[in-house]
């Protein structure tokens, strides 16, 4: 079996890790049974200064018509925050409906941790984050003066909002304002796979996470969803807690963790958490899922562009991306396997890159991956 997958290396260390994860994915393929059609996209910092484009319509069409896609990173000190980030990354989850950001934390034996791992070597956290939703959705404006108003439109695949926003501020200081919006069905899908996740992977509990003692209307709603899904689940248990709770819960007492949903803003933030305590955020892999459509893995670091081209950066994370991708398209036994191979090489203590303490180089690493293969 051919599999078509679209292959994004993007900035800093991004074509580095990218390219030993996608020898190390077709060794896997080799051994497995399948191939790899990969689909190469340049779009990132190079290509938006030569073009002036991020993403185009041409490449959405053309990224829909692949199984995945594997990223490697976003984000150039030559381009200003947030054009790489919000032109390709969150557009590509908006237009490709990837509403849930599935980021698991485990803690792997043989890496050493900033917490005690004594009774908790098996540790092993998912967090499903809603993906297109919250203060996450581009509605904001920054403005100096005493009367500003703006007409925003907001166009998703399942629904449409318009806000006409009157703000008025004395004085010539400037002001800004973002928006978050959550709506009852994105809210109910996203809760609703955190649910069937605990399922597929033996989990007895699903904690909701918000901060709804402060932002009582969007996370009231998010609360009341919870309620109404996690009724369709009785053998699952339930909890409730705020994110400040789970960040100092997350580093006294995470065993207390099994399957957590999110808002898309606290899941960014605690998943970088979760990276800390399992060790390095080059350990720590994320899916983009959208269940009946195309879904887009990659690590959760950044583009580190001052590690660029040195050669050294840990691409456990992108491999792990990978092994998620193997899953999500069906080669099970295969993501198994590869996964099986990444928690061999990091047990052996042997061969490692220097954010787990070692000298060893990016290809040394995904060698060390295949060659258990």
């Amino acid at each position: 079996m051919k599999h078509r997958i679209a292959s994004m290396p993007g900035d800093g260390i991004g074509p580095e890790i990218v390219a030993v994860t996608r020898e190390v994915i077709d060794r896997t393929g080799d051994k497995h049974g399948f191939s790899m059609d990969w689909v190469d996209f340049p779009n990132g910092a190079d290509h938006y200064l030569k073009t002036g484009e991020t993403l185009t319509e041409g490449d959405i069409e053309r990224l829909a018509g692949c199984e995945a896609i594997l990223l490697g990173a976003l984000g150039d000190p030559r381009v200003k925050p947030g054009i790489l980030e919000k032109g390709v990354l969150l557009n590509l989850r908006f237009a490709l409906d990837q509403y849930i950001n599935l980021r698991p934390v485990k803690f792997f034996p043989g890496v050493e941790v900033p917490i005690s791992t004594k009774g908790r070597e098996n540790l092993s956290m998912y967090f499903v984050r809603e993906n297109t939703e919250d203060f996450y959705v581009g509605l904001g404006n920054r403005f100096k003066g005493r009367d500003n108003r703006a007409k925003i439109h907001l166009k998703r695949k399942n629904y449409k909002m318009e806000f006409d926003i009157g703000v008025n501020v004395e004085g010539e200081e400037e002001s800004a304002y973002q928006i978050g919006v959550i709506t009852r069905g994105g809210a109910r899908r996203v809760i609703k796979y955190a649910f069937e996740l605990a399922v597929r992977k033996g989990k007895d509990k699903v904690t909701c996470v918000d901060k709804a003692n402060v932002i009582t209307e969007m996370y009231g709603l998010w609360r009341d969803v919870f309620n109404e899904v996690a009724a369709g689940y009785p053998k699952i248990q339930t909890d409730f807690a705020f994110v400040d709770a789970v960040a100092m819960t997350m580093v006294k007492n995470p065993e207390r963790y099994s399957v957590l949903v999110t808002p898309n803003l606290f899941g960014d933030i605690l998943t970088d958490l979760g990276a800390g305590i399992q060790g390095s955020l080059g350990l720590s892999p994320g899916g983009n899922i959208n269940p009946e459509g195309v879904s887009m893995f990659e690590p959760i670091h950044g583009s580190a562009p001052k590690y660029a081209g040195k050669g050294i950066a840990n691409p456990v994370a992108t491999i792990l991306a990978g092994q998620m991708m193997l899953e999500n398209i069906g080669e099970t036994k295969a993501a198994q396997d590869l996964e099986s191979a990444v928690y061999s090489v990091l047990v052996e203590r042997k061969v490692r890159t220097p954010d787990l303490g070692g000298t060893a180089k990016t290809r040394d690493i995904a060698k060390a991956v295949a060659d258990k293969l």
